[in-house]
C-alpha cells in the first residue's frame, strides 16, 4: 500500500470517531447547548473543535496544496481556522456534519492528484516550515485525532456537569 493510501485509511478511521461524538451529541435533548459548551472562559467549545478540523482540511485541500484553489465556506474560514478565537455563534449539528463530509471529500480529491513519488515535495505554503508532502500527511492524521480528543474530553466534562 502506498503512504497516501495508508493515510487515507487512517483518516477514514479517525473520522468515524469524530462523527461518533457528533452523532452522540445530536441524540441529546439540547445538542446546540452541548456544542457550545466550553471547558472554561475563553476556551474553544465543542463545535469549534469539530469545525476547526473540517476547515483545516479544506485549507489543506485548496490553497495550501493547490495554490490557485479557493476554500469553500469563506464565511467560516476566519472563524474556525488555526489561531481564530471561538465566538458564541454555535453552528447546528447538520452544518458541522456537512463541513466535515464535504471538506474530507475535497481533501481526498486533492490527495488523488499526487502519488508517493510526490512525498518529498515541499508545497509553497509549507516552505517556511520545511514540511514535505509526507509530513503534511502525518500532520493531517494527527490534527483530527488531536481535536477529536479535545472535543471528546470537553463533551465528557459537559456530561460530568450533568451528573452523567
Amino acid at each position: 500500500m502506498s503512504m497516501i493510501a495508508i493515510t487515507r485509511d487512517q483518516m477514514e478511521f479517525n473520522r468515524t470517531r469524530t462523527l461518533g461524538i457528533l452523532d452522540d451529541i445530536s441524540k441529546q435533548p439540547n445538542p446546540q447547548a452541548i456544542l457550545g459548551y466550553r471547558p472554561g472562559p475563553g476556551r474553544a467549545h465543542i463545535a469549534w473543535q469539530l469545525l476547526h478540523t473540517g476547515i483545516t482540511e479544506e485549507l489543506f485541500a485548496t490553497e495550501r496544496m493547490i495554490p490557485d484553489a479557493k476554500a469553500a465556506w469563506p464565511e467560516l474560514v476566519p472563524r474556525f481556522k488555526g489561531g481564530s478565537v471561538p465566538d458564541d455563534e454555535i453552528p447546528a449539528v447538520s452544518d458541522i456534519r456537512k463541513v466535515l463530509e464535504e471538506s474530507r471529500a475535497h481533501l481526498f480529491t486533492t490527495l488523488d492528484k499526487f502519488t508517493d513519488a510526490d512525498l518529498p515535495t515541499i508545497f509553497p505554503a509549507f516552505k517556511e516550515r520545511g514540511w514535505t508532502f509526507a509530513r503534511v500527511l502525518q500532520v493531517l492524521t494527527w490534527h483530527e485525532a488531536h481535536h477529536q480528543g479535545q472535543a471528546h474530553i470537553t463533551y465528557n466534562m459537559w456530561k460530568a456537569g450533568q451528573g452523567k
